[in-house]
């Protein structure tokens, strides 16, 4: 059963979304009373979603302007990869001698799964059934405080399309990125757990393609 979600959490997700389809881009104004008129609201719940949008570091309140989508450098981007690195390590770590055959041909049909999305171009689709993929391990890990750290770090990334004006190059990244799912599902088949923290570290969060993040 899902719980409530207040007026606020109604206008949070919806911009959230916008912001995952493109719809609302990198230093585009917030029109608050667009979004109070669309969704039939007050504007004290859209001014509300807005502020805990800004202070989670998604939008910046400009004095005279209003808030607008903040961009993500490639910096930032990058310094985040290797955060996230070391966190998706020690999951991994923690999970490798708790996964079961079960999980294991769980993964196995996500990554399956994946390589039809990519040849298809359905990114969105992809990017729905890596995060599958990841859950697995994450459900395993034992640690619920690691799993809501990652979380909450993944969250700078707020937009998931994956609909970018970059051609085939797409399809070549992100099947080179299935193709490290798979070299993680072989360590976890052989109860790797270090060298699957090391390669969760040093390849699968690399910050060199950060940029994927920012574009």
């Amino acid at each position: 059963m899902e719980g409530y979600l207040s007026l606020k959490d109604h206008v949070y997700n919806y911009i959230a979304e916008e912001i995952n389809k493109g719809s609302l881009k990198p230093n585009e104004k917030i029109n608050e009373q667009r979004i109070s008129d669309l969704l039939n609201i007050s504007r004290t719940p859209v001014r509300e979603a807005l502020i805990q949008l800004a202070s989670e570091g998604f939008l910046e309140n400009v004095p005279r302007k209003g808030f607008i989508i903040r961009p993500l450098s490639e910096k930032e981007a990058a310094e985040i990869y290797i955060i996230l690195g070391v966190l998706d390590g020690l999951a991994v770590s923690l999970a490798c001698s708790r996964v079961t055959d079960k999980e294991i041909k769980d993964m196995q049909f996500y990554i399956g799964s994946m390589d039809l999305a990519i040849d298809s171009g359905n990114y969105d689709m992809y990017y729905k059934q890596q995060e599958e993929f990841h859950q697995i391990y994450l459900d395993c890990c034992g640690n619920d405080s690691l799993v809501s750290l990652m979380s909450r770090t993944k969250k700078k990334f707020l937009k998931k399309s994956y609909i970018m004006d970059v051609g085939e190059n797409v399809k070549t990244i992100l099947h080179r990125t299935n193709d490290e799912h798979r070299t993680m599902l072989t360590l976890f088949e052989q109860n790797k757990g270090e060298e699957l923290e090391r390669f969760m570290k040093e390849v699968h969060w690399k910050p060199d393609l950060a940029y994927m993040e920012t574009i």
